[in-house]
């Protein structure tokens, strides 16, 4: 190896290493920073519940059109803190929790068919929770005053006509104001998570009244994110006839007065976690002001989307009434584009972030998803998915692998070239370009196949990553989450090494290292080796690292992408032996693999019973 070479394979390294190091920075990094952020919460949390309870308070809020004040800290647990008010219980074959009847407020709500982890004996996914209780996270919808008019408060006790809210018994809230104006609130659920809230308010006084409707949803504090680029966390909502508004909290705290203000008519806003959503939902006929708000210097701080709709005059003996939807539960495809499409809510589809391959990634989920009901497995569904890519794109995808082939059949006549013009890079490049002319040859057919599937590859991994369908969705084997990594471990040997290497400070993140993460790196180097080696030695040196960064990388992809990169990899392996085959073309890997296994598998020679010829003297 000369000089030159020597220098192309270290930047080559280099390279390689600056790829990894970039990776650890941008997703493995905040996926363990996730983790350990987890962890403190947990024991917060175990901190909080050890404490003496204290008095119940609620984070310091008003009605929108008002400032907010700094919120406090939670100085209860979720049951304390239920047990404070009157309450009416909610029960659904979806969901289960109870209705705050000081303030009116919907704040316990858990999910009955989804659990924290994988376990059948792991907690219920808890959505909301009370005011006073850690992670308080709570939604109302009402009227305030719009001409000193008594409105009801978060202060407010309300009378219940039940004791429980069903999908076949509404409940309906009351409260006088002493003032001559009476306010109702009829709650009503389906079996899903669509709550359907009627205010209305009868002036039984001699002098008007003016009211403006309106519905919040406030978080104390700032919850745990996933931190990736690829999966928007915080508030969201479409305001009127616009795209959807995705701000992050970081961003509504830098925002001026820490406020984000939209208007329009109709549409929806809330929170979005990854997998649960939580959003009001005014007349979508009616314009609406609508603000996400952050209040607080320091956390936890208070995060609210709200909304307030226009002026209504309640004259004596006249009732005016305003209908608002709420939704808090899992973010579920069909369940959310029926709401979408049965409601006539604007772009409801958009609770669930499909990113901006929107075109490819949701038709890609419904095929998935229609597969799954028919074999009854996420996995098989995504193997399938990928024979079909690979069928829609075989036309295109063949004519790149015939050129490769032709490209890897003149290798030798290249390799000849630069022993032409050892010193001459120029006339090597000259006399390269003549000869793929001649052999009808484009040099870089072969990186149409790739183009192709990265697009494809981006919106399978957002359809692994955000829908909540994959969630806990088994494959066979070892595999009982395919949107988490890959549970075994080279690094341990599989188990039976008592220790975890990725909590090693530095290079921990990197030996995240599973079955399938190698079968894909082998699949890889096998389609590496189908192709022709560049001339460039940095190149050539890139390429042959290939299969070890990816491998590294993809150790801490959601299993099911792994899966499918390595079937996609051994059909295109299976595709360009056929047709280099077909093109004349020497499969030296093959040749060279089918020897190893005959030399390994041929009897050893037997012994000659005859005996040496004497050596003459």
């Amino acid at each position: 190896m000369n000089t030159e070479d020597t220098r192309n394979l270290f930047l080559a390294i280099a390279l390689s290493v600056l790829v990894m190091a970039g990776w650890q920075y941008f997703y493995a990094g905040p996926a363990y920073q996730k983790q350990h952020q987890a962890q403190l919460a947990a024991q917060q949390a175990q901190q909080v519940e050890a404490a003496a309870p204290g008095a119940a308070k609620e984070p310091g809020v008003s009605p929108p059109g008002g400032a907010l004040a700094p919120g406090v800290a939670a100085t209860e647990t979720v049951p304390q803190a239920l047990a404070a008010n009157p309450r009416v219980a909610i029960d659904t074959p979806s969901v289960a929790g109870s209705i705050d009847l000081k303030g009116g407020k919907l704040d316990d709500l858990v999910l009955k068919d989804y659990r924290e982890t994988i376990s059948k004996q792991s907690p219920l996914i808890r959505l909301l929770s009370p005011s006073g209780a850690p992670d308080a996270y709570w939604t109302t919808t009402g009227y305030v005053s719009a001409g000193g008019a008594k409105t009801p408060t978060l202060d407010t006790v309300w009378t219940a006509d039940a004791t429980s809210l069903t999908p076949s018994r509404p409940v309906t809230l009351t409260w006088d104001n002493g003032e001559g104006l009476v306010f109702k609130r009829v709650v009503s659920i389906d079996d899903k998570y669509m709550f359907t809230i009627a205010d209305s308010v009868a002036n039984k006084g001699s002098a008007p009244a003016t009211v403006r409707p309106y519905g919040m949803v406030l978080r104390h504090g700032k919850p745990n994110v996933a931190g990736y680029a690829v999966l928007h966390e915080g508030f969201v909502g479409v305001i009127g006839e616009g795209g959807v508004q995705a701000v992050t909290y970081a961003g509504v705290e830098k925002a001026t007065d820490k406020t984000e203000t939209f208007s329009g008519p109709g549409g929806w806003l809330g929170f979005t976690d990854k997998y649960w959503g939580t959003a009001i939902i005014p007349d979508q006929s009616e314009p609406i002001e609508a603000r996400f708000t952050a209040t607080g210097a320091a956390q936890p701080m208070d995060y609210q989307a709200d909304f307030v709709g226009p002026e209504k005059t309640v004259a004596p003996g006249d009732t005016v009434a305003v209908t608002t939807r709420v939704f808090a539960g899992a973010k579920e495809v069909s369940t959310i584009d029926d709401y979408g499409t049965t409601l006539g809510i604007k772009k409801f589809d958009l609770m669930i972030d499909w990113g901006w391959f929107y075109f490819i990634t949701k038709p890609l989920f419904l095929l998935i998803d229609a597969i799954y009901k028919f074999v009854g497995n996420f996995g098989v569904a995504i193997l399938i998915v990928t024979v079909l890519v690979k069928l829609a794109f075989f036309p295109l995808a063949n004519r790149s692998y015939a050129s490769m082939a032709k490209m890897k059949k003149i290798q030798p006549q290249i390799a000849a070239l630069k022993d032409l013009y050892p010193e001459d890079k120029m006339k090597q490049q000259q006399a390269q370009m003549e000869l793929f002319k001649k052999e009808g040859v484009n040099p870089i057919a072969g990186c149409l196949p790739m183009v192709i599937q990265i697009p494809v590859f981006f919106a399978l991994y957002k359809v692994i990553f955000i829908t909540i369908e994959m969630r806990h969705a088994p494959f066979f084997g070892w595999i009982k989450d395919l949107s988490a990594p890959d549970p075994t471990n080279v690094f341990t040997l599989f188990g039976l090494i008592p220790w975890e290497p990725t909590t090693l400070p530095v290079f921990g993140h990197f030996l995240a290292l599973g079955v399938w993460p190698l079968v894909m790196g082998v699949s890889m180097f096998f389609q590496m080796k189908m192709n022709p080696e560049p001339a460039d030695p940095v190149q050539k040196s890139m390429f042959a690292w290939m299969p070890v960064i990816f491998t590294f990388m993809l150790g801490t992809f959601p299993a099911g992408l792994v899966i499918y990169w390595t079937w996609n990899n051994t059909l295109t392996v299976l595709q360009q032996s056929y047709i280099m085959k077909k093109a004349g073309v020497k499969l030296e890997l093959w040749d060279n693999l089918i020897k190893m296994f005959r030399k390994s598998d041929a009897p050893a020679p037997a012994a000659s019973k005859t005996p040496p010829a004497k050596t003459p003297t």
